[in-house]
Parts: C-alpha cells; sequence; structure tokens
C-alpha cells in the first residue's frame, strides 16, 4: 500500500460563526497527483493552508510526511504556491529565487534550474515587474520546485497560462509525480485535472463530499439511445438495465450498460417494433460528476 505523504484526520476551521473546513479526512499518497476541487469558497485553500501549517486548524489534526503540519522537518521538504506568488518587484526573476534560496538553505544553483523547469531560463534576469501574469505564475511554480521536495503544493498552477503554456505545465506536473513527488492541487479547469490527477477530494461548503480515484468518480460507460415510441422504449430499457439503471435526459434514454450489450439492446427494441433513431456509448466527465455533486438539492438546503 502506498505512503500517505498527506492524511488529515478531521480536521476543522472555524471563523467566528463560518465554518470553512468542516472535519475533513483526507488523504494525498507518495508519487501521485491529487485534484483538490471545489466552488469558490468551498473550503480548499483554508484547508490547503492547514496543511502547510499556514493556519492553525480549530480541532482536527494534519500529518505530513509522518510529523505535524507546520514544523519544520516538514516544512523545509515542501514546496508551495498558494493564492498566486509574491515577489520583490525590483529584483530579477533569477535574483527573487537566489534570495528565497538563501531563505531555504539551498544553493544558488537551484534557483536557475527550476527556472529551467518553468522555461524561463531566458527571461531569468528580467525585473519582475516586466513579466506577464503568466510569467510570475511560472516563477511561483519554479520557487515551489526548488530543493526536489517531496510534497508539491500548488493552488491553480495554470493560472494565466496560454495554452501551450498549460499542457507544458501539466507536463512537468506529470513528470513531477512520475519521479515519486507527490503533487496536490486545485484548479477550476476540470478537464485538466482528469487529464493528470491520480485521486480527486470533491469539497464543498467545508465538507469532504468524496476521494476517490477519477475513473471511479466518473464511473462506467453508459449507453445513451434515441428510439420512438419513448415510452415504449423506456419500458425494453428498464428490462435491460432495471428501473434505477435508466434515465430520461431531454429526448435521449441513458442505460448503465456496458458497450457490449447494444446489439442485444437494439434487437429487442427492433422486436418490439420501436423505431432505434440512434444509438452510442459515452461517459461522464468530470465536469458532470463534480456538478452534480456540489448542486444537489441536499446542498442546496444547507444554504
Amino acid at each position: 500500500m502506498s505512503e500517505n505523504v498527506v492524511e488529515t484526520r478531521e480536521l476543522t476551521k472555524e471563523y467566528g460563526d463560518r465554518l470553512a473546513a468542516d472535519k475533513v479526512s483526507m488523504t494525498v499518497r507518495r508519487g501521485e497527483v491529487y485534484g483538490f476541487l471545489g466552488p469558490n469558497g468551498a473550503g480548499k485553500t483554508t484547508t490547503l493552508r492547514m496543511v502547510l501549517g499556514l493556519v492553525r486548524p480549530t480541532s482536527g489534526s494534519a500529518t505530513v510526511l509522518g510529523n505535524p503540519a507546520g514544523t519544520p522537518a516538514v516544512t523545509a521538504r515542501i514546496g508551495a504556491l498558494i493564492e498566486g506568488p509574491g515577489f520583490f518587484p525590483y529584483l530579477s526573476g533569477l535574483e527573487n529565487l537566489r534570495v528565497m534560496a538563501r531563505y531555504r538553505g539551498l544553493p544558488g544553483s537551484a534557483a536557475a534550474a527550476a527556472l529551467a523547469r518553468v522555461d524561463l531560463a531566458g527571461r531569468g534576469n528580467d525585473k519582475f515587474t516586466s513579466y506577464s501574469l503568466g510569467m510570475k505564475q511560472r516563477l511561483g511554480v519554479a520557487s515551489a520546485l526548488m530543493g526536489e521536495p517531496d510534497l508539491i503544493v500548488l493552488d491553480e498552477p495554470t493560472n494565466g497560462l496560454d495554452p501551450a503554456g498549460m499542457a507544458d505545465m501539466r507536463a512537468l506536473i506529470v513528470e513531477l509525480a512520475r519521479g515519486g513527488q507527490s503533487v496536490l492541487l486545485s484548479s477550476h479547469l476540470l478537464d485538466e485535472v482528469q487529464e493528470i490527477c491520480d485521486r480527486v477530494g470533491v469539497i464543498n461548503r467545508g465538507r469532504l463530499l468524496r476521494e476517490s480515484t477519477v475513473a471511479d468518480l466518473r464511473g462506467s460507460t453508459h449507453i445513451t439511445l434515441a428510439a420512438h415510441p419513448v415510452d415504449d422504449a423506456l419500458a425494453v430499457a428498464m428490462r435491460a438495465a432495471g428501473e434505477d439503471g435508466v434515465r430520461l435526459v431531454g429526448e435521449r434514454i441513458e442505460l448503465d450498460l456496458a458497450d457490449s450489450a447494444a446489439p442485444a439492446l437494439v434487437r429487442d427494441l427492433v422486436a418490439a417494433g420501436i423505431d432505434v433513431h440512434a444509438i452510442g456509448s459515452s461517459e461522464r466527465s468530470l465536469e458532470d460528476v463534480f456538478f452534480e455533486m456540489t448542486t444537489t438539492p441536499e446542498m442546496e438546503s444547507l444554504s
């Protein structure tokens, strides 16, 4: 079983009468990319700050690399970019990283190596004030990578990047995980998370709703059917997939069946005198699942 690099147990943070994090229990394993998802104000950043030891929890605990979050031994093994990078505007990108390297007891060569990893080596001597939003974001990620940390925490790492830069950043994150480092990231770009994350945690109104692999969260492939008369087609579909395995979405019918069940389904429909206009297979995107989880009537009633 993989080692848990991050483990929180009923991690809770209250600000007055507002519950920013409500008994969050999550794990991040060694060598994985973990996506932390939630709407604005869901509690993502508060939870990440508690994991980093920047915010003291009201109750519960956070363990990082086998030690309590925020202890010096742990902090030295973590790289982080939370809520945008902060640098000295009058220094160059390279000079900023060298300052940070000195603070962290790293050699000066760590700064140049980190710049190269985010494709900023050619602009390292330019003043930070001349950087675009995307370049500032790259510099922030570079600062998190210095020293080859065991855990890298990134808050919206592709913010401000153009499509090519986003693709490069995704490739870098996957490369880091393959090299044995763990990446804990939050992102609003669910297609991006679906592409690169091994597991995800979905948080809403401070509560962790689900933690699983991306594949398990999306569920299995289902069959989509367009047939007429719809009511008769629904009856045949329910015999094939059960009442709980059939949904009417607009004029189409969705069945929780594998692709291999499609030929038999078509034969049954035709035998029942039903016209089959279209049939195909599809699977839910992570975005579909995310919105289902965060906009259910139960969650709305908590507002």
